[in-house]
């Protein structure tokens, strides 16, 4: 079902308009730094309110009934020899990730303006480049159209950590991009044999990369077994799962600030998004045939991650072990097939991709001034930046899970869901979170707290509070994480005819089981 929205093709327009913004960034002057860093937020800013006027439009007649629904449909044949067709269309859990990117492009292109003085032009176009892949992946319902974008991320990401990044850039953006091209190269087989499989059931290539018409088509258990597999490899090392996970600290320790921004809060978000809109309703039997692997595989990674953390001395790394424990929680909320699993993972993804991308905006923030991460070098931060210190407690409390703010409530469903599924498992989960508290609040403390350090008070003069504009980057994020928190059901009532719709291609028990 599509509702019918005039000949307004604004999924396209959203898409495509930051790749407007690219185009134009390029025909500017080098030396017009202002004009290229304004144009860039622009478009980016442009972008964020189209979403947002797709969100308005999509909420009044959302379908919370069984079934795939997508709105804002738009179809047009491409290759028709083969059936792939350029086609695009949202529904619950689509508009989420889009509005999540959409914000933090246009956050982590101002919080680039300070940090980026060098090649400006090339990282603005690759930055908005890489918002049109983002945004591609989580709109395709066509395979091969989700495998193009899924691609095309990978460039401009390459780019930004390579040339923007720290001193082992290039070893980082080399491992990024090996682990992520297995992976892909793997789905783009799957995605082909799963199009050879359906013409050859059908005797057609119409609709042959379709999403909608492949979901439930129930392909051979060996098939889906497979496939699933090789789909599930691509999405667990994007995610990152265990152990599949040591491309991230490496990426995020080298990468710029805003590019770590965007790599926690949406790239880690895009193996998730698969795992949901394409692993499980394409392949059930696969999905539940390998869901008691993943589960462990997520429980190992929700444990590791936050052990890891406890004992990292850079304070960029210790978030990025954090992410690959919060995305723990993510994978096992959708493989425990439970609704309030789902809900949670679905809201952690959001969640997380506010309150971490915040925190390492927050390290880049203290890094401009010290040029320094280490957690011991630059201790007792209270006292001489007090308005950084207060915005670091209140994002670390939110990571926390600290309930009234956005991290709560999604781990929460989380674990309400382990717990009817294995009580065990809820037990496991529990015990971690009390490690996620020592590990953020004893690096709070280390940070914050007690005597200014030596290194701290040779700064002098240059250590100064936060900027206008640093604030401006994070207010958004702060009041988002405090409105979710205290209203969940924003999102949880967005994506609810997604999680229906999914639990019931996983197992059509499931489908009467969450009806009432």
């Amino acid at each position: 079902m599509s509702i019918d929205v005039g000949t307004f093709p604004i999924v396209s327009v959203i898409t495509f308009l930051p790749l407007v913004g690219a185009l134009v960034v390029a025909l500017i002057p080098r030396g017009n730094l202002a004009a290229i860093r304004g144009t860039a937020l622009l478009f980016a800013l442009a972008t964020w309110v189209a979403s947002l006027f797709l969100l308005l439009g999509y909420l009044p007649g959302r379908d919370l009934g069984p079934g795939m629904s997508f709105q804002f449909v738009e179809q047009l044949d491409w290759i028709p020899l083969f059936g792939i067709q350029y086609k695009v269309g949202v529904d619950g859990l689509s508009i989420a990730m889009v509005v999540l990117t959409t914000t933090l492009t246009w956050v982590s292109i101002l919080a680039s303006f300070s940090p980026i003085k060098e090649r400006v032009k090339e990282y603005m176009v690759s930055f908005l480049i890489l918002e049109v892949g983002m945004l591609g992946v989580f709109v395709s319902l066509d395979l091969f159209l989700f495998y193009i974008f899924w691609e095309v991320v990978l460039v401009p990401m390459y780019l930004i950590i390579g040339i923007w990044g720290g001193a082992n850039r290039i070893y980082a953006t080399i491992k990024f991009v090996l682990y992520t091209l297995v992976g892909s190269l793997l789905m783009l087989v799957a995605i082909l044999a799963t199009a050879f499989a359906y013409q050859a059931a059908t005797g057609s290539w119409d609709g042959a990369f379709d999403l909608e018409r492949l979901a439930g088509f129930g392909f051979d258990r060996t098939f889906q077994l497979l496939a699933f597999g090789a789909f599930a490899l691509a999405f667990a090392i994007k995610v990152p799962m265990f152990p599949f996970h040591t491309w991230l600290p490496d990426a995020h320790v080298e990468a710029p600030t805003a590019g770590s921004v965007i790599l926690a809060g949406v790239l880690l978000k895009l193996g998730a998004y698969g795992f949901i809109r394409f692993a499980l309703p394409l392949f059930p039997e696969g999905a539940q045939a390998f869901a008691p692997l993943i589960i462990v595989l997520s429980v190992i990674a929700i444990i590791y991650g936050a052990i890891v953390a406890l004992v990292q001395p850079d304070l960029k790394k210790l978030v990025a072990y954090s992410s690959v424990s919060h995305m723990g929680f993510v994978t096992l909320g959708i493989f425990i097939f439970q609704e309030q699993g789902l809900q949670g993972a679905i809201l952690q993804m959001v969640n997380h991709g506010l309150i971490t991308g915040a925190l390492f905006l927050l390290v880049g923030v203290i890094y401009e001034r010290t040029h320094d991460r280490t957690i011991a070098k630059i201790g007792g931060l209270g006292a001489p930046v007090p308005v950084y210190a207060a915005t670091f407690g209140f994002f670390v409390f939110a990571s926390v899970g600290l309930p009234g703010l956005a991290g709560f409530v999604g781990e929460f469903l989380v674990f309400q869901g382990a717990f009817a599924f294995n009580p065990w498992t809820a037990a496991t989960i529990v015990f971690v979170m009390i490690f996620a508290a020592a590990y953020l609040l004893w690096m709070q403390q280390r940070l914050l707290f007690g005597p200014v350090s030596d290194f701290v008070r040779g700064l002098g003069n240059h250590l100064t509070d936060m900027k206008p504009v640093e604030i401006l980057t994070l207010a958004p994020l702060g009041a988002l994480t405090v409105v979710l928190g205290l209203f969940p059901g924003l999102v949880l009532d967005l994506v609810a005819g997604s999680v229906k719709a999914v639990l019931a291609a996983v197992d059509p028990s499931l489908a009467t089981a969450i009806g009432h």
